[in-house]
C-alpha cells in the first residue's frame, strides 16, 4: 500500500490506455469506454480499428489519445495489409498504433524479417506511436529478447507484452526481461491480465510506464479509497 502512495490518480491515470477491443463489444460500449477515458483523463483509449472514427469524435477536445491496433490479435496479417491499417487508422485520427508482430517468423528466427515488417509499420504511421506487441505467452527468453532488439532498431516507442488473447498476459519476469532489452528511449507496456493497483504498482517498479487494462475504473477508485483512508494521502 506504501507503494501506491507514491503515485496520485491523476498519475496513474495517465500510464493507462483503457482498452475497449473486446470483438463481441457494441457501439453503446464504445461509447461507456470513452466516458470512462474522458472522466479520468487517461493516456489513451485503445479501439477496434472500425472504432477509430467514433472514439476520435468521442474524444474531440480531450487531452486522451486514440489509439488502435494492427495485425491484431495474431499478428499474421501480410504486411502491406498491416501497413494499409496503419495508414488508415492514421488518417482516421490515431495517434498511437499497437502492431502484433509476426510470431510464427520470430519464432523461426527470422529476426530480420520481423525487424523490417516493424520498421514499415513505424514509417506509415509517421508520427503516431508505434507499440510492438511480442505475444510473450508463445516466446523463450531468447525470443523476446531478440523481438525488443529488433522492435529498438527499427525505430518502435513502445515494446509491449500481450493481446490479451493468449493463455498468459504480463508477467513481472517478462517485464523486467524487456525493460533490461531496450534503451531508455524505449518504453515498456505491460498488457493482459493487468487488472488490479497493486498489479500496476508492482509492474511500475520494474519500469513499465504504459498499462493496457478495461479496469480502469475499479484501479483507479482502489487507489482513491486508499489514499482518502489515510491522513495526508495524495489523491
Amino acid at each position: 500500500m506504501s507503494d501506491a502512495m507514491n503515485f496520485t490518480v491523476p498519475q496513474i491515470a495517465k500510464m493507462i490506455d483503457h482498452s475497449i477491443l473486446r470483438p463481441e463489444f457494441t457501439l453503446e460500449d464504445l461509447r461507456e469506454g470513452c466516458a470512462v477515458a474522458r472522466k479520468y483523463d487517461v493516456a489513451s483509449v485503445c479501439v477496434r480499428p472500425c472504432d477509430v472514427t467514433v472514439a476520435v469524435d468521442l474524444l474531440r477536445g480531450t487531452n486522451v489519445m486514440v489509439g488502435t491496433v494492427v495485425g491484431f490479435p495474431h499478428g499474421d496479417t501480410p504486411t502491406s495489409v498491416k501497413i494499409s491499417e496503419t495508414e488508415l487508422a492514421v488518417h482516421q485520427g490515431a495517434k498511437e498504433i499497437d502492431m502484433v508482430l509476426n510470431i510464427g517468423w520470430l519464432r523461426s528466427g527470422d529476426i530480420a524479417a520481423v525487424e523490417h515488417e516493424i520498421g514499415l509499420i513505424v514509417k506509415a504511421a509517421g508520427a503516431a506511436h508505434v507499440k510492438v506487441i511480442l505475444e510473450t505467452a508463445y516466446l523463450t527468453d531468447e525470443q523476446k529478447l531478440a523481438a525488443c532488439w529488433a522492435a529498438e532498431r527499427a525505430g518502435a516507442a513502445f515494446v509491449k507484452t500481450s493481446t490479451g488473447f493468449a493463455p498468459k498476459g504480463a508477467t513481472i519476469d517478462d517485464l523486467a526481461l524487456m525493460r533490461s532489452a531496450v534503451s531508455p528511449k524505449v518504453q515498456v507496456k505491460a498488457s493482459g491480465g493487468v487488472r488490479t493497483l497493486d498489479a500496476m504498482i508492482a509492474m511500475a517498479g520494474v519500469g513499465v510506464t504504459r498499462f493496457g487494462t478495461s479496469a480502469t475504473t475499479e484501479i483507479l477508485q482502489d487507489l482513491a479509497r486508499r489514499q482518502v483512508s489515510i491522513p495526508g494521502g495524495r489523491a
